[in-house]
């Protein structure tokens, strides 16, 4: 729950430039089963709730499974994040996300082709395996 929250207060306190919004993994997943590929067009190219802000952070990657839209399965996560890092090359526009997963655990649910992109896609900011968890 911190790094959620810590990625909450960072968007409140950024300057609009900067600006991001915090979306969860799960809801962008719930949206696809409604909405289809819709969903990944909207999420990937960043045009989300404002035509000025264009970075968003996705909040717990890992959470979603692929989901099914009429039949063809998707890796909704994997998509969106394939398409950002494009973006990410060609616009510098920034994705942010959060994730209990290790690297492994990435590439064993995502695929190499994503783990290789969030290298450079994502900075790393890692917590101890020790530190305390504020849930209770």
């Amino acid at each position: 729950m911190k790094k959620s929250i810590l990625i909450v207060v960072f968007a409140l306190v950024r300057v609009w430039k900067y600006k991001y919004y915090v979306k969860s993994c799960r809801d962008v997943s719930f949206e696809f089963i409604q909405e289809g590929y819709e969903v990944v067009y909207r999420y990937s190219k960043g045009n989300l709730y404002q035509p000025k802000c264009n970075l968003i952070c996705f909040d717990d990657l890992g959470t979603e499974s692929n989901l099914k839209y009429f039949g063809n399965e998707c890796n909704v996560m994997a998509e969106i994040i394939l398409s950002r890092y494009d973006l990410f090359i060609s616009k510098k526009l920034k994705t942010h996300t959060t994730t209990n997963l290790s690297a492994s655990e990435i590439e064993q649910q995502y695929g190499n082709r994503v783990r290789s992109r969030m290298r450079e896609l994502f900075n790393l900011i890692a917590f101890n395996n020790s530190s305390k968890d504020k849930r209770k």
